[in-house]
């Protein structure tokens, strides 16, 4: 296995939630009379209040949206009689810290570095090893960024770190959460499937072992193998590789997350052995697309975006959930 290339080069959700407006977030989970009254407890125009129409006075950002996500568990507990008849729950409080970080994630991530993100969470949880059960997402990719493999993720790691610091006052997250829900957000900003991350993965302390990720080199066999090791069937093998429709390898508008990367794979671009055509792809990409059993799905999902829509989620769901360790497990 080589130590500098890897499956995972370089790549080249749901609406943004406003505390304060006529939201589906405020109509389906939080009753006016309740968001209006811990509205009251930070009262104070802020100097990044900005001016909606609409049933409240302001949309917040920065120190005064946490202060409300702090604010409206207290008042849940004290107005319990308000909240009656709008289908609010003790359960739906959990979800607050996910909402938090999808909403500060998409001030912090644009399309633009959506691929760097999602290659940071192959590089996190790539590492998992069924037979020791070790690696995986665990957030040890922030012990690791020296080496060779990980060149180029420092980027997207100082993007989620932002994010990270603005959460961490309110509630903090875990480095292998914050990964994988930001993997995901990235996804859905490019148009990509919505996909729900389960949280509370708890990080490691140190650096996974080394040599571990897939080598862009292996051929369709010995990335079949590869993926097996880590638990994934050739179709998971195929839909993940869809990752990298994502980014600067030519497989159609870098910024889009769509099925644009199966159906340049069945063209063989590289084989013109002219220009820039020559250059799409990777030799792990190109030797999906010379397997039988990988040629089924790629040609399944080239014709049909949906399918692979639904298998990547799936499979992205299940890659982010391999050697996690869980609070309270």
């Amino acid at each position: 296995m080589t130590a500098t290339t890897t499956l995972f080069p370089p790549f080249a959700s749901s609406p943004n939630l406003q505390f304060f407006s006529d939201s589906k977030f405020n109509k389906r989970r939080f009753p006016p009379s309740v968001v209006a009254s811990a509205s009251a407890v930070i009262a104070t125009p802020a100097p990044d209040e900005i001016p909606i129409k609409d049933d409240f006075k302001y949309v917040s950002s920065g120190r005064r949206r946490l202060m409300l996500m702090v604010a409206l568990p207290i008042f849940f507990s004290m107005n319990e009689s308000s909240t009656e008849g709008f289908g609010v729950k003790a359960a739906e409080l959990s979800t607050k810290e996910y909402l938090l970080i999808q909403d500060v994630l998409k001030e912090v991530l644009s399309k633009g570095k959506a691929a760097g993100v999602l290659r940071l969470v192959f590089h996190d949880a790539g590492t998992f090893d069924m037979e020791d059960n070790s690696g995986g997402m665990n957030g040890s990719i922030i012990y690791e960024l020296e080496r060779p493999e990980n060149g180029g993720l420092k980027k997207p790691m100082k993007v989620l770190e932002k994010a990270k610091k603005e959460i961490d006052l309110v509630d903090p997250v875990s480095w292998a959460d914050m990964i994988a829900v930001g993997g995901a957000e990235a996804v859905a900003v490019c148009g990509g499937p919505k996909i729900p991350i389960k949280l509370g993965r708890l990080d490691s302390v140190g650096p996974d072992p080394e040599g571990k990720l897939p080598p862009e080199s292996l051929d369709a066999s010995g990335l079949k193998q590869c993926f097996q090791k880590k638990g994934f069937s050739t179709r998971e093998l195929v839909a993940l590789s869809g990752a990298h429709t994502l980014g600067s390898k030519g497989f159609g508008n870098p910024t889009v997350f769509d099925n644009s990367y199966f159906k340049i794979l069945l063209e063989k671009p590289w084989l013109s052995g002219a220009g820039m055509s020559s250059m799409i792809g990777l030799p792990s990409d190109r030797a999906l697309v010379e397997d039988d059993e990988c040629i089924r799905w790629i040609t399944k999902y080239a014709v049909d975006q949906n399918m692979f829509f639904n298998d990547f989620k799936d499979a992205y769901i299940k890659l982010v959930n391999s050697g996690a360790r869980w609070k309270n497990s």
